[in-house]
């Protein structure tokens, strides 16, 4: 998801990983929590379903 002009958006207080180099409040939705992240921190987030310690996690 890049931002929040569509029906694919974030739930008000609902926390996301974005890589996006633009982000501001309300950019992926009213009330989303969006953290920006690396790209290997967004694929152990995606594979494991929640943040976690990138340093940690064997890729």
């Amino acid at each position: 998801m890049c931002l929040g002009m569509n029906p694919d958006q974030v739930p008000e207080g609902v926390h996301c990983a974005s890589t996006s180099n633009r982000n501001f409040e309300g950019r992926q939705g009213k009330g989303a929590r969006t953290h920006l992240v690396s790209p290997a921190m967004a694929a152990a987030a995606a594979i494991h379903g929640k943040f976690v310690d990138v340093r940690k996690v064997v890729v």
